[in-house]
């Protein structure tokens, strides 16, 4: 089902619930019920609930974008790190350098085309990537230089490896949701509770407050939504991306 078409029906589904209840409290409260009566105490309680849930709405939204960036720096790392790789390989004899180019060649393509869809589907990096990567290593650590500008350089590219492989340690990391499951349940009630609150001042059946109600809840889905399609960094709505792979790796097909 697209994210679009889960959020709407959220949303919408929201909107009901609130005036549903509100409609049905209307019928079965009493004829004597005064609804501008509402106790001093309830309001009070009523704004300090409001401004706690946006607080924590809040910090639960940067959390989630921040890690969501996070994700993406992790990206650029890597792909950069190999991109280097490829190009520090130069001054080496050509038999060596092509065969880097190549594994490099082959784990970018394969990150691109296999690994990231395994992140979305299952939230985690494949072992044939790590293999992969693994033969870089090898190629790039078990050449021994033969002059000095070859050893100049050999430093510098066991250097980005070592970058490279932590850009992927970081990567795998970040494959899965980042927000425990106790933050959602506080999220969820603490949600319930803020639009129960509602109630609680004996909202009244007219337009415009039902209308109010409805856009209030529907606010809440929202970001409650924008939260969870945030909270998984590779798979879901505003994901990070392979683009710098694809930039830097022009010739590999996504």
């Amino acid at each position: 089902m697209p994210e679009w078409l889960v959020l709407t029906l959220a949303m919408l589904a929201a909107c009901a619930v609130v005036v549903v209840i509100t409609l049905v409290r209307h019928r079965t409260a009493p004829e004597d019920e005064d609804p501008s009566e509402t106790p001093d105490v309830i309001e009070y309680m009523t704004m300090w609930i409001g401004v706690v849930y946006a607080i924590v709405l809040g910090l639960a939204i940067a959390g989630v974008w921040e890690a969501r960036s996070v994700a993406q720096d992790h990206v650029q790392a890597e792909a950069q790190a190999l991109h280097e790789i490829s190009e520090r390989v130069r001054v080496y004899p050509d038999d060596v350098r092509d065969r880097i180019r190549d594994d490099v060649n082959a784990y970018v393509g394969h990150v691109v085309s296999t690994e990231w869809q395994a992140m979305a589907d299952d939230g985690h990096v494949t072992e044939r990537g790590t293999e992969l990567l693994a033969q870089v290593r090898a190629d790039v650590t078990d050449y021994q230089p033969k002059s000095d500008f070859e050893a100049q350089a050999y430093q510098p590219v066991l250097d980005q490896m070592a970058a490279a492989d932590q850009a992927r340690n970081a990567r795998a990391d970040s494959a899965e949701p980042t927000m425990p499951g106790v933050v959602w349940f506080g999220l969820l009630v603490g949600g319930a509770v803020t639009i129960g609150m509602i109630f609680a001042l004996q909202i009244r059946r007219t337009t415009r407050e039902l209308v109010l109600a409805g856009l209030f809840s529907a606010l809440i889905a929202f970001l409650l939504f924008l939260i969870w399609d945030f909270d998984a960094p590779y798979s879901r709505g505003v994901t990070a991306s392979a683009d710098p792979f694809l930039s830097l790796f022009p010739g590999i097909k996504d």
